[in-house]
């Protein structure tokens, strides 16, 4: 696991990370920032998403839920990539999506995918700042009915947003922290 962790360390440098010595990127809190973070650019990249669903999928396996998602948009590809892993390692976990409005007709359920209330759940989140939407989706998948296990995050700003899902009751395992993704980023490319 270690050569595809620094793999996806890699990618997420390469084709994710963004820096400026100024603080130019607007985050989601609002708070500006000298360096952003776009997991999409690794979450539907081919490498990019297979390392994830291996990475994800190491986090979880010890905790047996009976599915992982998150807050749509950033949790979706995570989601689904660590739902196909755990299908070709014999160990199905569904993947699901927490809506962030609830859609006036049809079902008018916050949760899409197969789930049943009193299932088992990981909570996804590709970048972890302050940790408002993984608490949006703990808090819409408990309403739902799901046992939240924790929260696994692609990437962690280490920002206090762990601290702050920790603060509610839900374990939190990070695949890559900023430190990481900064020293990697500060390393004489070779």
């Amino acid at each position: 696991m270690a050569n595809d962790t620094d793999r996806l360390l890699d990618i997420l440098v390469e084709k994710s990370f963004m820096y400026s010595e100024e603080p130019t990127f607007r985050l989601a809190s609002g708070r500006m920032s000298s360096y952003y973070v776009n997991c999409k650019k690794t979450t539907y990249d081919p490498e990019g998403i297979n390392l994830v669903g291996k990475a994800v999928y190491e986090k979880i396996s010890g905790m047996s839920p009976d599915g992982v998602g998150g807050l749509t948009l950033g949790a979706d590809p995570i989601a689904i990539a660590t739902a196909a892993e755990s299908f070709r390692r014999g160990k199905p976990v569904k993947a699901f999506v927490v809506r962030k409005t609830v859609k006036e007709h049809g079902t008018r359920v916050p949760i899409e995918g197969d789930m049943k209330p009193g299932e088992k759940v990981i909570i996804i989140e590709d970048v972890i700042t302050t940790g408002g939407s993984a608490l949006e989706a703990v808090r819409a998948a408990r309403e739902f009915g799901l046992e939240v296990l924790g929260v696994v995050a692609l990437v962690d700003r280490q920002e206090g947003g762990r601290e702050a899902i920790e603060a509610e009751g839900c374990r939190v395992d990070t695949v890559i922290t900023r430190e990481e993704i900064m020293k990697r980023y500060m390393e004489p490319s070779g």
